[in-house]
């Protein structure tokens, strides 16, 4: 019940406003090995190109191990410790093959008024990164800053704050090393409905520009959902996504500029299919 990572603040309105909409063509599906290893395998296809992934994922007690591999012949390894040591603490430790300075160890702690990020590369020069949540469900404030320490300087330094309600969140970010002044909200107008609006808008200091996205979501019945979004540079977006099966998804998506709607409609599909 606490205020969770940084990651966290405007995310409803970002899940609202840009989660599950594509472009592209993407099938995914998972089974499960008789002694419980996960096996997920999905395909691609972005313009002309088709990607590739893998990935197995096994958990024992509190450690998981995720292996996934690509098909441009990159190894992930990450595993995963749930409350080492003490409640509330995540250990995270990670690296790419054959990538050699792709190791990294992470840590996350949850706790009633805070919630802190932590990960260090595994190099010589390492760059180190730290976020922290401060507060409560209802009002938290963060920060989240990056240092490379081989050249000294702060690679990335952000600011955030939110307020939640039982049906309203709202959300202030300033992101890009205060280059950019993000404000959102996130409305459950019917929860019976799952029926929902949001808007975010961004100001860039540098470019003296604005982007105002608008976007809203109703479930049709349980299993079908809809959803919306509109910009002030005349992207409009929609989708449609069933739920066929228990955890498995079909979504289709739509794109279309409303100023040159003769060339620049885009469909993207999606199928998920779990056991």
């Amino acid at each position: 019940m606490g205020p969770g990572l940084y990651s966290e603040i405007g995310k409803k309105a970002r899940d609202l406003l840009y989660r599950d909409y594509l472009t592209d063509q993407k099938f995914t599906v998972t089974t499960y090995t008789s002694s419980g290893v996960a096996i997920t395998a999905s395909g691609t296809k972005k313009n002309e190109f088709i990607f590739g992934e893998i990935q197995s994922q096994l958990k024992k007690k509190n450690i998981t191990v995720d292996v996934k591999a690509n098909s441009e012949s990159n190894l992930l390894t990450t595993v995963t410790v749930v409350e080492l040591a003490t409640p509330g603490l995540k250990t995270i430790f990670s690296f790419v093959v054959p990538e050699q300075r792709s190791g990294k160890v992470e840590l996350q702690y949850l706790h009633d008024y805070a919630g802190v990020n932590t990960s260090i590369g595994l190099t010589a020069n390492p760059i180190v990164n730290l976020s922290g949540v401060f507060g409560t469900k209802g009002f938290a404030v963060g920060a989240d800053v990056s240092f490379d320490t081989a050249s000294g300087n702060f690679t990335k330094y952000n600011a955030g704050l939110s307020v939640t309600n039982a049906d309203l969140i709202a959300a202030l970010t300033l992101n890009n090393k205060g280059d950019s002044l993000s404000a959102s909200y996130y409305h459950l107008a019917s929860p019976l409905s799952s029926a929902a609006v949001g808007a975010e808008i961004t100001h860039s200091f540098s470019s003296n520009e604005n982007t105002l996205t608008f976007g809203m979501q109703q479930a049709l019945d349980p299993l079908t959902m809809v959803k919306a979004r509109f910009n002030n540079y005349g992207k409009a977006s929609a989708l449609i996504q069933h739920e066929w099966r228990p955890k498995s998804f079909f979504t289709i998506s739509g794109e279309v500029d409303t100023k040159a709607i003769e060339k620049s409609s885009k469909v993207g599909l999606s199928l998920v299919l779990k056991p």
